[in-house]
């Protein structure tokens, strides 16, 4: 016996099945309502879990022999519509775009107009057409709005966008069945929409889960790896990526350059505006800094008002990248916050062949480059190849020295602190 034989026969018995489809809906939407309640940051969360307890309530009112209030089949097809617009806002909501409210009624409102006409209103057939093309163009607006949707990488992406478009595809069959299938052949309908209702209520709460479970996993990545302050990468993880970018450039026996900025008499703008100000101007600086750099550079703080860049460049790019920083920053650093601060950034550079990519020794010698800037006047750029072998050496002498004054002081004030 085929599948066909079997929905002439009445083996899938369509009350069991819309009994069966509603308790799957329901329960769906009341898990996703309690997953918001324990963290109303997910806003989406909530408008999803509505529209299925709206949806199983159009379901109810559309299926149920005997109903405790009648209500006319076109206001549960209504609501069926209205589920499926708050649906696709709390995609949109969920990918930080703005609410449409007209996009929750459109459906229904089209649904209404459309009901006014005789050769819809008196006509099963079409009103299944009219409804199935409805649900499919939400469903279809479901798969576009994550399909857009480039700017994040979420493993569930992909199955986000097959399986609405998948499902409204499934929607949209009935209607074509009913053109080409001969009337003698036609099989229940009706119990292939129940079947499908629960499929895709399982199907886009398995999927809407995972995208909240990646978005967990997202944000809590980027908490460990951003510097708080300013959004940029924190020290951790810019020595991860940068080691990245020095094995691809090795391997492709291409220069990196890395730069090593630090604002200049920044001490002298917490002194005398606050540190509130001087937090301010850091993060000033952090957006002139990615402003003024391509999108593939790697930019981090490393702590206080020392920041790192490192970039797939020889020191000709290398050069003309560092002074768009400087002039950006110059221009920018201007008024803080309302303040008149006048602040600048200097820069060192070292560059690297593919075979003296080393990290540590490349940070070390932009760090002598960046000592001379500050020598040179600040607000400049400096290149450690530019630097004078005597004048490294009496900088690296300085750096230790005072690297030492300041262990034995703090270990000093630790002392005093414990007596």
């Amino acid at each position: 016996m085929t599948s066909v034989d079997a929905l002439h026969q009445g083996m899938l018995d369509i009350r069991t099945l819309f009994f069966v489809a509603v308790l799957f809906v329901t329960l769906l939407g009341a898990f996703m309502v309690l997953a918001w309640l324990q963290d109303r940051t997910m806003r989406a969360l909530a408008w999803w879990g509505a529209a299925y307890l709206i949806g199983g309530s159009a379901v109810v009112m559309w299926s149920s022999p005997s109903p405790i209030m009648p209500v006319p089949s076109s206001v549960s097809s209504a609501l069926l519509f209205i589920a499926c617009g708050m649906v696709w806002n709390g995609v949109r909501l969920f990918q930080g775009r703005r609410i449409l409210p007209l996009a929750v009624f459109a459906g229904a409102i089209l649904w209404f107009v459309l009901m006014q006409s005789p050769l819809v209103s008196h006509s099963a057939s079409a009103r299944s057409a009219v409804a199935g093309i409805l649900v499919a163009v939400y469903t279809f607006c479901i798969a576009f709005e994550l399909w857009r949707e480039r700017r994040r990488t979420y493993y569930s992406r992909a199955a986000a966008i097959v399986v609405p478009a998948l499902h409204a595809a499934i929607f949209l069959l009935p209607i074509v069945m009913k053109v080409v299938e001969p009337p003698a052949q036609a099989i229940g309908w009706n119990e292939i929409f129940a079947l499908e209702t629960m499929l895709y209520a399982v199907g886009a709460a398995f999927i809407v889960l995972l995208m909240v479970k990646d978005r967990s996993i997202v944000v809590y990545r980027t908490a460990a790896t951003t510097d708080h302050l300013t959004g940029l990468l924190n020290r951790r993880a810019f020595v991860e990526n940068a080691n990245t970018l020095c094995l691809r450039q090795r391997r492709h026996r291409r220069p990196v350059t890395l730069f090593v900025f630090d604002l200049d008499k920044f001490k002298s703008i917490n002194d005398r505006f606050g540190h509130a100000i001087g937090d301010e101007a850091l993060r000033v600086f952090a957006k002139s800094v990615s402003n003024a750099m391509r999108s593939e550079d790697i930019i981090a703080r490393f702590g206080g008002e020392e920041f790192v860049a490192i970039v797939a460049a020889g020191s000709a790019d290398a050069s003309k990248i560092a002074e768009r920083v400087r002039a950006t920053f110059e221009r920018d650093g201007v008024t803080v916050a309302g303040h008149e601060l006048k602040a600048t950034v200097s820069i060192g550079a070292a560059c690297a062949a593919a075979a003296d990519m080393d990290l540590d020794a490349m940070i070390e010698r932009a760090d002598v480059a960046l000592y001379q800037a500050k020598h040179n006047g600040r607000n400049r750029v400096e290149f450690a190849d530019d630097v004078p072998a005597d004048a490294a050496r009496t900088i690296q002498a300085e750096r230790s020295l005072n690297h030492r004054a300041n262990t034995l002081f703090r270990a000093f004030l630790r002392r005093s602190a414990q007596q």
